[in-house]
Order: C-alpha cells, then sequence, then structure tokens
C-alpha cells in the first residue's frame, strides 16, 4: 500500500495486549494504567483475519507487540497462525524478554523469525529503578534462550536517558564483542509517560556517539541487519554483533517510514505520535466485508501525517500510553 507520501507501507505492529508484567517509567505509571476489558480486546481470530486482509494489500511483514505480548495465552498458536498467512514474510516480536526462556522453543517451532529485547541497564538495582520490579538476570535468561533457539537477529533496545544510563552505553557496545547480539540504541522519545522526562533526560544519538568515541572504541562501516527499520547499524571492529542508533527525535526517519499499528482493541494508529485512529473493532464485529475493512485499511494509509511533531508538541493532550498503543 502506497501512502500519500510514496512510501511503501507493508509492515504492520499488531499489539495483543495492553497489559504488562512490568512498570517502566517513561511507558506506565506506577500504579499502572486502566486495563482495557476482555471484551474490548480483539481475539486472536479477529487478529487473523484483519492481517489476512492487509496482507492481501501488501503487508509482508508482522511485528507482535504489547504490553508484554508473551503473557497472553495463546501467543504461540497465534503467531503459528499469523506465518500461514499467504504474503507475510517475516514475524517478529518485541518483548521484555522475562518470560522467553518458557516460550523461546515453541515460538521458533511456530515459525517466529527474530525477536527484540527492551533492556535499558546492565545493573540489578538500576533495572528495579527503571522497571519498578523484575530482575535483570531474568531478562538475560531470555536473551540466552533467544540466541540458542536461533531467533535472528537477536535485537536489544536500549533506551537511553541522560543521568539514567547513559553512562552504560559503551558497556552495551561492548557486548557486541563477545555475543552475535545487535545492541539498538533509541532515543528518548516524549510519549505518555516519556513526555514529562524528556526535558529532563533527552540524550541524542550524537551524544551516544561521542561517548563511545571518548571510550576508544571505533565503530567501522555500515552494516545491513535483516529487519533493520530506522535503525543505522555499525560495528566494532571484529564484533560478531553490531551496534545501532535509532534517533526519533535528533533526526527523524519519518520519510522512510513504512509502518500502520493496530491496536489490542482494534484501532488503526496510522502515526505513533499522532492521536488519529480508526476504529475497525466496530465494523469487523458488524460483520463488515473484507472489502470494506479493506478500505479502512486504505483509509488509515492514506491518513499518515508525512511526519511527527514531537520535538514541537510533546505528547500534548493524549492520554494514551506506550504500551496502550503497541511497543
Amino acid at each position: 500500500m502506497i501512502d500519500p507520501f510514496a512510501r511503501d507501507i507493508h509492515y504492520l505492529r499488531v499489539s495483543v495486549t495492553d497489559r504488562c508484567n512490568l512498570r517502566c517509567v517513561y511507558c506506565m505509571p506506577e500504579q499502572g494504567i486502566p486495563l482495557v476489558d476482555h471484551e474490548e480486546v480483539l481475539r486472536f481470530e479477529e487478529f487473523e483475519q484483519l492481517i489476512r486482509i492487509a496482507a492481501a494489500e501488501g503487508i509482508r511483514r508482522v511485528r507482535v507487540t504489547g504490553g508484554e505480548p508473551l503473557v497472553r495465552k495463546g501467543i504461540v498458536d497465534f503467531v503459528a497462525r499469523v506465518k500461514e498467512i499467504p504474503g507475510i514474510e517475516d514475524v517478529a516480536l518485541t518483548t521484555n524478554g522475562i518470560l522467553l526462556p518458557q516460550f523461546a522453543r515453541d515460538l521458533k517451532a511456530a515459525g517466529l523469525n527474530r525477536v527484540n529485547i527492551s533492556l535499558d541497564t546492565l545493573r540489578p538495582e538500576r533495572f528495579l529503578s527503571i522497571t519498578r520490579t523484575g530482575q535483570v538476570k531474568d531478562v538475560w535468561a531470555g536473551i540466552e534462550a533467544a540466541l540458542d533457539e536461533g531467533l535472528h537477529p537477536v535485537k536489544l533496545n536500549v533506551v537511553v536517558m541522560g543521568g539514567v544510563n547513559d553512562d552504560e552505553v559503551v558497556d552495551f557496545a561492548r557486548l557486541t564483542e563477545r555475543l552475535p547480539i545487535h545492541v539498538r540504541f533509541i532515543e528518548l522519545m516524549p510519549i505518555g509517560e516519556g513526555d514529562p522526562r524528556f526535558h529532563g533526560h533527552f540524550y541524542s544519538v550524537e551524544q551516544m556517539e561521542k561517548s563511545l568515541a571518548a571510550a576508544g572504541l571505533t565503530l567501522t562501516g555500515r552494516k545491513e541487519i535483516t529487519g533493520g527499520g530506522p535503525a543505522r547499524y555499525t560495528s566494532l571492529l571484529g564484533a560478531p554483533g553490531t551496534v545501532g542508533f535509532i534517533s526519533a527525535i535528533s533526526k527523524h526517519f519519518c520519510l522512510l517510514c513504512n509502518r500502520l499499528r493496530l491496536t489490542a482493541e482494534g484501532k488503526l494508529r496510522p502515526c505513533l505520535h499522532s492521536s488519529r485512529e480508526i476504529d475497525i473493532r466496530g465494523p469487523l464485529r458488524k460483520g463488515a466485508s473484507d472489502n470494506l475493512l479493506r478500505r479502512i485499511f486504505r483509509e488509515a494509509i492514506e491518513g499518515k501525517p508525512q511526519q511527527h511533531s514531537m520535538q514541537e508538541d510533546g505528547w500534548g493532550e493524549q492520554a494514551r500510553m506506550m504500551s496502550q498503543i503497541g511497543g
């Protein structure tokens, strides 16, 4: 599907739940958020129907997200069914990794291609401070399970926050020297709980690169990684892994945007930052034809803005948290 700015939209991020087993400080309040009633969340059969329609229109890649997608029962069977949909070439998962030791083998058998694991610190005390719960050793067990099962490329998503974890940029980069993992440093975005923290803790990609250079780490060349998306990848000399940078704020990549989001309760969101959402659950449950549902997908694509305005507007009056949109 081609949007008004000639971008090929072929990537659908599907949030299967708004629930999560962590409470990361930039994602949701400590007390959590009001959860969507179960009957308002799309059933897996409904997700599958919508993905089939989207695939027929040109969607080729699907990423399963949340909240934390592995907390939803039946997730392995869902991945297997999505992988069988004609036209879907790649199925990936974003997770905090805590439940991966339990699910990695079955997910691989179901056809999951690869996994992104969120991890913002290597230090146990800091992990507890950032996530408000959980233990970093559990995430490491998930990383090891993903590597053991061959869910390559295994990517680590690291949101870098000035004065919080920016002093670990070097430590994360050095992980790629001994492990075949792909560390992606992500700029903090003013989304949900990240909005009030943005001005005090924003740390640009340029600052990250300077931190690496000051430590004597030399990045060499540009690398291409499966499902690379908006990240710019490079590597340390001789390292089996790579280092990537996602400059969502300092140097946005909106002109290369190829994605559409489907929230857990059946809203199509053309842009992560824009509050505009299009209800597809209502027509779906009222028995809308596939042709009508296709038109709703096209409407969402036609409504994609040229670029976000997070630098100027922040999160504005939007009430949604990141976990309610889909990470």
